[in-house]
């Protein structure tokens, strides 16, 4: 079981540098000059293929989860607070996903309308996802 939660750490791991690195390239994406197609092809293509790949790492990074949760039978207990703290922010990592696919699509369609500075506020939210997932896990204050 240890190995499978070892996995399942990796696989959060790289998800989240994911979505890190996402929406940095939304950053890029409306920094475009509209004469610029070929940066901004380059930069949707990109884009496409991080959000495809981290949906992927999302997939096996959940399974993962719910093979230990089932596993351990985590959270079936008293004081376990902290792990229904942790899925709610999962639930939330999970909603910031697919809304980057949405404000990905927004960019292919050519119908964004937030600016660069929105999106460098936006891409802060996964790192305090992140770090209260991490804090919750580890410390279990609750």
């Amino acid at each position: 079981m240890l190995w499978v939660k070892a996995f399942h750490i990796v696989f959060v791991a790289a998800w989240f540098a994911g979505l890190f690195y996402l929406p940095r390239i939304f950053v890029n994406l409306a920094m475009v000059p509209a004469d610029s197609h070929a940066e901004r092809e380059r930069l949707l293509l990109m884009a496409h293929k991080l959000h495809r790949f981290t949906s992927i790492l999302m997939g096996v990074a959940l399974a993962l989860g719910l093979w230990v949760w089932m596993g351990w039978g985590v959270g079936r207990f008293a004081g376990a607070g902290w792990l229904h703290a942790k899925l709610l922010l999962v639930l939330g990592v999970i909603g910031y996903h697919h809304m980057n696919r949405r404000l990905l699509r927004g960019f292919e369609e050519l119908s964004n309308r937030r600016s660069h500075r929105w999106f460098r506020v936006y891409n802060e939210v996964s790192v305090l996802l992140f770090a209260a997932i991490v804090v919750l896990a580890t410390v279990k204050p609750f």
